[in-house]
């Protein structure tokens, strides 16, 4: 990622229960907006979906690789990086992220399945 993320708009993203995600399609208009759950970790913020899929706002995301996103306070053009479970210190992270942030409802973002959706937003 060639741009960071600022320490207030990291905050505002972790604080948020969801981030709203909407996908660019090529012609650089925006998807609806899909809510979804956000965490942070290492200065990094990161989402999963249930499953690996190339359907829907997931699919989407792969193939354009740009969105834009917003929480409570903030908005931004975003890169959208596919890491899935290509690293197990970025997994172990993310996971523990989820797990603090959601209790035990983050149980289906922790699984082997949705590791390996892991995407990572950076600023654009």
């Amino acid at each position: 990622m060639a741009s960071r993320w600022t320490a207030e708009e990291l905050r505002l993203v972790d604080a948020a229960g969801e981030l709203e995600i909407a996908v660019r399609r090529a012609d650089g208009s925006l998807r609806g907006w899909v809510p979804v759950w956000v965490v942070c970790a290492g200065g990094q913020a990161y989402v999963r979906s249930w499953h690996r899929r190339d359907t829907g706002w997931f699919g989407a995301a792969l193939r354009s690789r740009r969105a834009r996103v917003r929480v409570p306070g903030f908005e931004a053009d975003v890169t959208v990086e596919d890491l899935g479970d290509s690293s197990a210190d970025v997994t172990a992270r993310v996971d523990a992220a989820y797990r603090t942030k959601y209790g035990s409802g983050a149980g289906s973002m922790v699984t082997a399945e949705a590791a390996a959706t892991t995407l990572r937003l950076g600023p654009a």
